[in-house]
């Protein structure tokens, strides 16, 4: 990897102003920005935002006045994108940099705090003399664009409008909020003032998957995380996530991933 194909900044300035380069730019949007401007157009209410910017587009970030970091831009050329570890990926295989349009990834609740610890790393390890440094940013590159092409994502344009994408968003944080309490979708619709059929729209339109399988998506990430990372038991587990009884969580989870609650504890 050459020294100069990535860097990262963290967006604590006033006004962060694209780089004359050419370099692709990924601007991890946090919090406190007042808008993104893209070939001078403002785009506001764009927090917990990714925007995948290509070479072509000038942009700069307008930050709220407050000394704390609102997120990362981290720059690559375009060999790091080719590199074979990345190549392969469908981030890369549907050209997202070079679509037409400017890609966004609205994140997931939960998801956002799993994004910065990655960019701290990469941000970390670009200053440090660490052996095998190269190979460990790629891996956590790696790791990146694969959480921004999860279906945990919103994949969506930057649009001034899109109610959609916004309901879909709002969904989501719902599920985050509830799943352990409400595993239908009507619920979560009622809560939207929406019927169950247009929220189901919404999402197939916005995420290419049913309201349904958003909300098993999520039932099974916190099972395979409690399993995995506590020492809570299977009953316990299943009681918190809502479950009526120990029998239907395992066989829940067993149908939807192929394996017994048990069986991925002890693997």
């Amino acid at each position: 990897m050459k020294p100069d194909s990535i860097n990262i900044t963290q967006i604590i300035e006033k006004i962060t102003i694209k780089p004359n380069s050419h370099y692709f730019a990924i601007c991890w949007i946090k919090n406190e920005v007042e808008s993104i401007e893209i070939n001078h157009v403002a785009y506001k209410n764009v927090s917990n935002s990714i925007f995948f910017l290509d070479p072509k587009y000038q942009w700069k970030i307008l930050k709220k006045d407050n000394a704390t970091s609102s997120g990362y831009v981290l720059n690559l050329a375009s060999d790091i994108l080719n590199n074979p570890i990345l190549s392969n990926l469908h981030i890369n295989k549907v050209r997202l940099f070079n679509s037409g349009e400017i890609p966004l990834f609205k994140l997931s609740p939960g998801i956002e705090k799993r994004t910065q610890a990655i960019l701290e790393m990469i941000d970390e390890l670009l200053g440090s003399q660490l052996n095998h440094k190269d190979d460990a940013i790629l891996s956590l590159l790696n790791t990146f664009f694969v959480y921004c092409d999860g279906q945990c994502n919103i994949k969506s344009v930057v649009s001034n409008n899109n109610s959609k994408t916004n309901i879909v968003y709002e969904f989501k944080k719902l599920v985050d909020q509830h799943v352990h309490e409400l595993h239908e979708v009507g619920d979560y619709a009622k809560r939207l003032n929406l019927s169950s059929k247009y929220l189901n729209e919404c999402v197939k339109e916005v995420l290419g998957v049913s309201s349904k399988s958003i909300i098993i998506e999520q039932l099974l990430m916190r099972s395979r995380h409690a399993l995995k990372f506590t020492n809570k038991s299977i009953k316990e587990i299943g009681f918190e996530l809502g479950f009526s009884s120990p029998d239907y969580f395992s066989y829940f989870f067993k149908s939807h991933t192929k394996i017994t609650p048990s069986a991925l504890r002890k693997s």
